[in-house]
């Protein structure tokens, strides 16, 4: 399993960037992929994630309604589109990916990704 995280930059609040993660080594419809992120002195937590199966998502709070999710089954990629970005957005954003073997997307934890990007930086200016 490899996934490959572009798109990370340094943007000013308000403004839209868009993070690509490109997967290979498995079937992409078995699996759901999500998007995490970490701050300096913070916790990696859960942005968002999709079932490649059926297109179902998984937000949190902090960016419902800004940042949506979506997949290219025939790239093998996932995008998180990132609107009206805010200081706090800033972070080293990482994508993984879990075999789609969980049927409640909101129960899902960071533990049960077990593929992991490498991170792309996003660092927003107020």
């Amino acid at each position: 399993v490899q996934l490959v995280e572009s798109g990370g930059g340094l943007v000013q609040a308000g403004e839209t960037l868009r993070l690509s993660c490109a997967a290979s080594g498995f079937t992409f419809d078995d699996y759901i992929v999500g998007w995490f992120r970490q701050a300096p002195g913070k916790e990696r937590e859960g942005v968002s994630w999709i079932a490649n199966s059926d297109g179902g998502t998984y937000y949190a709070d902090s960016v419902k309604g800004r940042f949506p999710i979506s997949s290219d089954n025939a790239k093998n990629t996932v995008y998180l589109q990132m609107n009206r970005v805010k200081p706090e957005d800033t972070a080293v954003y990482f994508c993984a990916a879990t075999p789609d073997t969980i049927v409640i997307l909101s129960s899902i934890e960071i533990a049960d990704f077990d593929s992991w990007g490498q991170g792309t930086q996003v660092t927003v200016s107020s």
